[in-house]
């Protein structure tokens, strides 16, 4: 598995917690802990923003998508709003990561609670060739649910 170097800043509040880490050899993503001094309780239906407490400089032609933890949306109905959230390889500012309650109790985060997964990927930007028509292929203009939906035979 290739591995970059990236350049990580604890934020003054970041103090003893862990650096994110992954908790397998084969993780994709790794760990973020919420960084925060007093619990935060976000009620069914609310969203907050918890702080991750890490600034980082990733090379160029890389990103982090920041996600959710499928721990947390399974037992709580805890997500991430924009998921995945992208950090750009220029953001240079605090990680924070957008929590949404999609349960039916009120969740409460903790400080150093796993509040989501950071995963880096290559990035390729587009160039634009504009053309009358585009090639073939077999699904054409298939779209939504066109081969057929989950009552499908």
């Amino acid at each position: 598995m290739e591995k970059i170097e990236v350049h990580i800043k604890k934020g003054d509040n970041y103090g003893d917690l862990p650096l994110p880490s992954y908790a397998t050899m084969c993780s994709a993503g790794m760990d973020l802990y919420a960084a925060i001094e007093d619990p935060i309780i976000i009620k069914p239906g609310d969203t907050k923003l918890i702080s991750s407490g890490i600034h980082i400089a990733l090379p160029n032609g890389y990103e982090a998508q920041i996600r959710p933890r499928s721990g947390l949306a399974l037992k709580h109905g805890i997500s991430i709003v924009n998921t995945p959230g992208t950090v750009d390889a220029d953001y240079r500012g605090p990680i924070g990561i957008i929590l949404i309650n999609h349960g039916k109790n009120d969740f409460t985060v903790a400080r150093g609670e796993r509040i989501a997964q950071m995963v880096i990927n290559k990035v390729a930007q587009a160039n634009w060739i504009i053309k009358n028509t585009l090639d073939e292929t077999e699904r054409g203009e298939g779209g939504y649910g066109h081969t057929g939906g989950h009552n499908s035979l």
